[in-house]
Formats: C-alpha cells, sequence, structure tokens
C-alpha cells in the first residue's frame, strides 16, 4: 500500500466542500483538529510538515499542542530528540509535562545520563516535579546502578511531597534492588499505605537480583497468603529461578501448577526458567518434555536444554539438540557452547568436544572465553589426555586462573599422574588458593601412590596455614523435610536404625561381590580400619535413612557438597538394584541417576 503524507488524507480530516480549498482549509483548521493530525504522523517528514503549518497559525503558543507535538516527536520510535528540543525552546513556559517528556524521550533513546541532566535543568529553571517524573527518572538510576544519584532523587521524592504516591514508592523498591540495597527496598516496602502486585514483584526482584532465594519464596509466600494478588510473569520466573537455585523440586512443581491455572499462556522466558528449573532439580525428562512442547524456541531454550542435558551426563543427546538448533537457524552464542562443550567433557566424547571447540571459533567467529577453555581441559583431563590439558592452558591467550588448574589436577588424580599433579597444585598455591580441596586432592595423589610423608607435608601445610577442610556432607529429602548426614554422623535422632540399615546393607552388598576401595582412605591405617571408615560415608547413612524413612520403590533424592568418592559410586549402583530404588545424587556439577545397578554417567565422571 502506497503511504501518503497526513497532510493530504484529507478525507478523514477535511469535510468534502473544503477539499477544492485545501490550502486555505489548512490555514483554518482548529487546534483540536491540529493536534489529532500531530498523532497521525508516521515519520519525521510529516511531522516537519505539520509544525510547519502550526508555526503559520499560531498554535504553537498553545501549551496543549505544543506539548502533543513535542511528545510525539519525542516517543515515537521514528522520532528525533534532536528536533524534540528544538520544539522545547520554542514554548514559552515549559512545565513539568514538557520536562517528563524529555526526560523519557532520552530514557527511550538510552541516552540515560541526558535524561538524569534534564532533570537538573529542571530544578533549576525552577518547575516542580510531579509524582509521573520519578518513576522515569528511578528506572534511569537502576539502569545504571546510580545509586548516589538514586539516594539524591529519593530526597526531592520526600522534598516535594510524593513519597506516598504508589507508582513513586514501587519504582523506589525497584531502583533500591536493582544497586543491590536491598533493605532499602524492604524499608519503602513496609512504609507502603497501600501495596500492589507491582510492589510484591518489585521487592521479589530485588532480592532475587542479589542470590537472596530463601526470601524470595518466603515473600511469595506472604504474597499469597494475603489472598488477593495474582503473580505477574517476571515475578514466578523469580520464584521458578528461586526453586532452581535451592533445588526445591516441591516448590518448583506448585509454581508451575500455579502458573497453569492462573495462565492461559506461557511465554518463552517463562517457558525456558521451567526447563531450567526441572533439568537443574535432577527431573530431566521433563524438562525433555516442556521442551519438546514449546511452540517457539529461541537461544535461551536450547541453551538451558543442552546445560541440562550435559548436567545429566547425556552428551549425545546434548549434541543432537545443538544440531536441531542450527538446522532452524538458530545461531549459538558463547553460552551455548558452554553447556555444548560441558556436555562432550561429561560424556567423554573428546573428538566431537574438540570439532565443537573449532567451529565454536572457526564458522561462529566466538572468541574462547576462559569457561571454554576450563571446558576443554576438563574434557581432555577426564580422558586421561593429560599432556594435551596441559598445552592447552599453557598456549591460552589469557592467563589460567584456579579453576583450571583444579580441574587438570582432578584428572591427574583420577588417573595418578603423580609428577602432572605436583605441576596442577604448585600452580594453585601460587594463585595464592585456600581452596581445602586443593590441598586434599593432593593429599588423595599421595595416597594413592603411598607417597606418605608427602602427604604429611602437605597436610601440616594445610595446618600451618588455617586451612579448614569442609566435612563432606549430604542432604537426603524424606516427609518433605531435608535431612543433612556428615560422614561417621551418629547426631540424628535415629542413628541406630540409620547403623542397624547400614549393617544389613553391608551384608546385601557381599552376596553381590562389592569390595570396599580402601586406596581412598587417606591416613595409613589397617584395612579394617579403612573399611568402617568407608561405610560411613555422609551418602550411605542418607541413602539408609531414605530406605528406612521413605515408601518402597518411591526415588531417593541426595544433593551432595563435595564430589562422590568413586567407592560410593559403586557402592550406590548396586543399593539400587538391590532395593529396587531409583536413587539420585547431585554431585556438585553432575546428576548421577542410579538405577538397576547402573549410573547413567555410565562409569565416567
Amino acid at each position: 500500500m502506497v503511504r501518503t503524507s497526513v497532510l493530504y488524507q484529507t478525507p478523514f480530516l477535511i469535510p468534502k466542500e473544503y477539499h477544492a480549498k485545501a490550502q486555505e482549509f489548512n490555514f483554518s483548521l482548529k487546534e483540536q483538529e491540529w493536534i489529532s493530525m500531530i498523532k497521525k504522523c508516521n515519520n519525521m517528514r510529516e511531522l516537519k510538515q505539520v509544525h510547519g503549518q502550526i508555526l503559520k497559525l499560531g498554535f504553537i503558543c498553545s501549551s496543549f499542542c505544543a506539548g502533543n507535538l513535542l511528545s510525539t516527536c519525542a516517543l515515537s520510535e521514528w522520532g528525533s530528540m534532536d528536533y524534540a528540543c528544538l520544539i522545547f525552546e520554542e514554548i514559552d513556559d515549559p512545565g513539568s509535562f514538557e520536562y517528563n517528556t524529555v526526560i523519557r524521550g532520552y530514557v527511550k533513546d538510552m541516552n540515560l545520563e541526558e535524561a538524569l541532566l534534564w532533570y537538573v535543568h529542571m530544578i533549576e529553571d525552577e518547575v516542580e516535579p510531579d509524582n509521573f517524573s520519578y518513576p522515569t527518572l528511578l528506572k534511569v538510576c537502576a539502569r545504571i546502578r546510580a545509586l548516589k544519584e538514586g539516594k539524591q532523587i529519593h530526597g526531592q521524592i520526600l522534598k516535594f511531597g510524593h513519597e506516598d504516591d504508589v507508582f513513586v514508592q514501587n519504582s523506589l523498591i525497584n531502583m533500591y534492588g536493582k544497586c543491590g540495597e536491598v533493605r532499602q527496598s524492604c524499608i519503602v516496602f513496609e512504609q507502603m499505605d497501600q501495596r500492589t502486585i507491582a510492589s510484591w514483584s518489585a521487592l521479589i526482584a530485588a532480592n532475587a537480583n542479589l542470590g537472596l532465594w530463601s526470601e524470595c519464596l518466603k515473600l511469595f509466600g506472604e504474597m499469597n497468603s494475603e489472598g488477593c494478588w495474582r503473580a505477574e510473569e517476571s515475578t514466578l520466573v523469580s520464584v521458578i529461578s528461586a526453586c532452581t537455585h535451592l533445588d526445591a523440586l516441591d516448590f518448583g512443581k506448585a509454581t508451575h501448577g500455579y502458573l497453569l491455572r492462573n495462565m492461559t499462556g506461557l511465554n518463552v522466558i517463562v517457558e525456558t526458567s521451567l526447563i531450567d528449573m526441572y533439568v537443574k532439580c535432577g527431573c530431566l525428562e521433563k524438562g525433555l518434555f516442556l521442551f519438546q512442547r514449546m511452540a517457539n524456541k529461541n537461544q535461551m531454550s536450547y541453551s538451558a536444554i543442552i546445560s541440562g542435558l550435559a548436567l545429566h551426563g547425556r552428551g549425545e543427546e546434548a549434541l543432537r539438540i545443538y544440531h536441531e538448533m542450527l538446522k532452524e537457524r538458530i545461531e549459538p552464542d558463547d553460552v551455548v557452547y558452554v553447556g555444548v562443550l560441558s556436555a562432550c567433557s561429561h560424556a567423554g566424547l573428546v573428538e566431537e568436544g574438540l570439532k565443537c571447540f573449532d567451529r565454536m571459533r572457526l564458522e561462529h567467529r566466538i572468541e574462547p572465553t576462559i569457561q571454554h577453555y576450563g571446558c576443554m581441559v576438563d574434557l581432555l583431563g577426564r580422558a586421561g589426555r593429560l599432556e594435551e590439558a596441559l598445552e592447552l592452558i599453557k598456549g591460552m591467550p589469557m592467563e589460567p586462573n584456579d579453576v583450571l588448574w583444579r580441574s587438570l589436577l582432578s584428572a591427574c588424580r583420577v588417573h595418578q599422574n603423580v609428577e602432572l599433579g605436583e605441576v596442577a597444585a604448585k600452580n594453585l598455591f601460587k594463585l595464592k588458593s585456600r581452596n581445602a580441596s586443593d590441598y586434599v586432592m593432593l593429599c588423595n595423589i599421595y595416597a594413592q601412590a603411598k607417597m606418605w610423608e608427602k602427604m604429611a607435608v602437605i597436610r601440616t601445610k594445610m595446618v600451618n596455614e588455617g586451612i579448614i577442610q569442609v566435612p563432606g556432607s549430604c542432604l537426603v529429602e524424606a516427609d518433605r523435610k531435608l535431612y543433612k548426614f556428615v560422614s561417621q554422623d551418629k547426631s540424628h535422632t535415629c542413628s541406630d536404625e540409620v547403623y542397624e540399615m547400614i549393617h544389613q546393607m553391608e551384608w546385601q552388598l557381599k552376596f553381590e561381590g562389592y569390595s570396599p576401595d580402601t586406596s581412598l582412605v587417606l591416613f595409613d591405617v589397617d584395612e579394617e580400619e579403612k573399611r568402617q571408615r568407608l561405610s560411613t560415608h555422609c551418602q550411605k547413612l542418607a541413602i539408609a535413612f531414605a530406605l528406612i524413612k521413605t515408601s518402597q520403590g518411591s526415588p531417593i533424592r541426595i544433593v551432595r557438597n563435595v564430589r562422590m568418592c568413586s567407592d560410593c559410586h559403586t557402592y550406590t549402583k548396586l543399593i539400587s538394584m538391590i532395593y529396587e530404588r531409583d536413587i539420585v545424587v547431585r554431585d556438585r556439577n553432575q546428576f548421577h541417576h542410579f538405577k538397576d545397578g547402573t549410573c547413567s554417567c555410565k562409569d565416567y565422571w
């Protein structure tokens, strides 16, 4: 369709008897009709034509007409802030509306510092801001994390008496939250006489911004208990993220149910958040189901499911979805490639990982970050290609960090390479690492090689430097509660039952040919004591507790704070078969699904 200037679209604006005398009619149009014409403009050329006619007729003197011309120029997608400022200069006595319009226009164009400067001009010109001025200004402060300026504007709000305006209060909560001052957000929230759904949403988002996930869930519960609010999608995304970080699967499922009951359709951001929550809480199949049902998938959706498959050791499926993504012509970014390389690492797909690394650099022109190099070191290290991993670290364009050296050290422990393990540990200690696991891994390497004196030196170094090892612990769910166990734990009220169950489990395991791997015990003690120490590892105590406290056939879910040892891995495989239980263990950055005597990692982790 050919579009014409609004000045020539006369059938819609001009009575028929004046068609022959369009020019004369232009001069006799009433102010309201010119405002209508301003709103019909579709580009700067048309606006300038209307502006010219308005100047000829003298309507620019009317604040109503000038304000409409200014707002159309400043706020339209096709508008021009330079031209809007020229219009502003023609206004004899600009008020808060005109200043607010210019500020909003600069915010639309993301010229945020200029927006703040115009507020300064407004105050200098002794134009009093109104309640519409502050939400825009506080949004600017939130975006550029300008806490100092935000506090100054808060002072102006109090000075001009707008502190009780609900829109201003919501904007203050949001600004303080984005600037990391969640306590101030809470103070504003608590002082509100009347709260809206936006008030709750802003406070929940403020807590989510700082990773205060438990507080997010608490606030969401309080909001629901009032019974008169229907949560916005953005709020539910924050709640789902909280469930993801807290591994709160039941709460996540309840939130998903809330969404289904109250929303007619879920947008791609909410669907992606749900997928991320399910896969990171151990329900990979549910996450895959939601992903397959998505009508519209974007880069983030693919990234979430690829990373989820990597977490669960399903590298082949992750690569299949990655290739599906390329087929759909969705361009992968650096985050997607972190997931792809991690999936290859967890599944032992070394050659595929190397090809993907090259494709990322050469085809998609993505410069590898330290995270990508970390994945590659992990990939080569797990596969026993330790020399190649070391060469990759040495050839990096940036300085290697502690994560890379720790990954190499871990691989040296698995493959019992003392020499390279010492190289990795030396570089970690140069970086002033005070991570106890670095020292423990080196001790493990020495213990496996029966180098007790060197192990004693490292233990002494830990003591002298005040480095304390965080005890390995497991969280296990039973009766909708989480129970924590540490190795050789006897603090629980049902400890006697747990240890009796351990005894029964060991009796059953003997018939399956299980023999404890005592080489994993770091202490130079006799074999019997080594077996006793192994039998009371936290994961075994957690499994025993769950077998007692959960119903027959129900899955057992365990979260560890440190990596499980190979003996616990073998033990859990056999227990899953003997007691016919699915056991899901989150081992830091990987899930292990034990079922019928096998593990999803295929013994490669």
